[in-house]
């Protein structure tokens, strides 16, 4: 086992973290193309973990082409737009505003 079954681990994270983003956006907004990204967001991440198992138990190239595929795949995604001026760091963590608590008005 070298380093490259960290990397595999970095990019299986990595795409659990960005649909976990992707529902709480959905639950906290209603958004219909964070529905879709969330519902995708599932076969991706099972992909990650099956690249992170073929990393661990098989070749970990093969693996780490796997879990960049599912990374690939995650960030093509149609969403709409939430951000308007927020930080960095709420953008990260998905601090978007609910619909209630949102102006009337907006169409996003």
């Amino acid at each position: 086992m070298t380093y490259l079954l960290a990397v595999a681990a970095f990019g299986a994270a990595a795409v659990y973290f960005l649909w976990l983003r992707d529902v709480r956006i959905l639950r906290r907004t209603g958004l219909s193309g964070y529905r879709k990204a969330a519902y995708r967001g599932v076969l991706y991440a099972a992909l990650a973990l099956l690249g992170f198992c073929i990393a661990l138990w098989v070749d970990e190239v093969i693996g780490i082409g796997v879990a960049v595929l599912a990374l690939f795949l995650q960030g093509r995604e149609e969403k709409e737009r939430v951000w308007t001026g927020e930080t960095a760091s709420e953008r990260l963590f998905g601090s978007v505003r609910r619909m209630k608590d949102k102006p009337p008005g907006r169409d996003q």
